[in-house]
């Protein structure tokens, strides 16, 4: 292995990540949203970047962003029944349902990342678990940039059928934990020719907030509160510093991330923005999808 490949990241990273060796060298877009935008904007611009790169009009992406107003996202076939909506309307939060699987969660004070790529493309080909491998591996990198001492979740743990609705509560396959608690977690869609996969990063805060606008009984709150709190944090809790740290900063872990998939995934970035296409049709989406409530209700 090229020692430029593994420079001064931890060995054991490789030990079941050969595909390294076999990646030629590629040139990605990197988008950084330096202004947070609603959830609604947010899944629609990863599911028009994603259709884009199907169609060969654009090129495999990273991407970079915040939300705001703090939103709560589903996942692609949760219940919205799980969710207290009228909990939610009083914190100022909004609702969106995202393109990917999983259970809700909470965003803001966070990084988000997402991968857009045709499905051909060596870094996310094969299975789902293989591109989450290869992707939680330069996340891996780049949470170690940052100084934390971060693993990933066994490839053998499947979130079992009676986790709650708090994506955060439980680790699933190759998702990144620090101190056996869960800080990363990322979910995928494969469809219609594209890999689009994205992910959290809670930077500060308190990591139970999602807990107060879950639709289950008091005495059910309360204990997954406590359960959240000892299997989850947040990267200021990974590193023991301040909120106020800057560490923390959004363009720090931007900067550290990138460098993460650099290393791991053979890339060289050149800094770009969305199209004009993909603008127009992320328009599309909000107004058909993402921002359509009888769509976010659908289930």
């Amino acid at each position: 292995m090229s020692s430029t490949v593994n420079e001064g990241v931890r060995p054991e990273i490789f030990a079941n990540l050969a595909e390294v060796d076999e990646l030629e060298p590629a040139t990605w877009r990197l988008i950084v949203d330096t202004t947070p935008r609603s959830g609604a904007a947010n899944m629609a611009i990863d599911q028009a970047v994603a259709e884009a790169c199907a169609a060969s009009a654009s090129p495999p992406t990273l991407r970079f962003y915040q939300w705001r107003p703090p939103t709560v996202s589903l996942g692609r076939h949760q219940p919205i029944s799980e969710i207290n909506e009228a909990a939610v309307e009083s914190r100022g939060y909004e609702i969106v349902r995202r393109p990917t699987g999983g259970r809700a969660i909470l965003h803001t004070d966070e990084f988000t990342y997402s991968v857009a790529a045709p499905m051909g493309e060596p870094r996310v080909s094969g299975g789902v678990m293989d591109a989450y491998l290869r992707i939680s591996n330069a996340l891996l990198v780049g949470l170690q940039r940052l100084g934390v001492e971060a693993d990933k979740a066994p490839g053998s743990v499947r979130v079992g059928p009676n986790v709650s609705a708090a994506c955060f509560e439980v680790p699933s396959a190759y998702e990144l934990t620090a101190g056996e608690r869960k800080l990363m977690g990322s979910a995928q869609s494969r469809r219609a020719g594209y890999v689009l996969q994205h992910g959290s990063l809670p930077l500060v805060g308190d990591i139970t907030r999602l807990i107060d606008v879950l639709a289950l009984p008091e005495e059910q709150l309360a204990t997954l509160r406590r359960d959240l709190q000892r299997r989850a944090c947040t990267l200021a809790e990974a590193l023991a510093v301040g909120e106020d740290s800057d560490v923390v900063r959004f363009d720090r872990v931007c900067a550290a991330m990138r460098e993460g998939f650099e290393t791991i995934l053979r890339l060289t970035f050149k800094v770009g923005a969305l199209s004009p296409g993909e603008l127009r049709h992320s328009a599309e989406l909000i107004r058909q999808q993402f921002g359509n409530d009888e769509w976010t209700r659908q289930r």
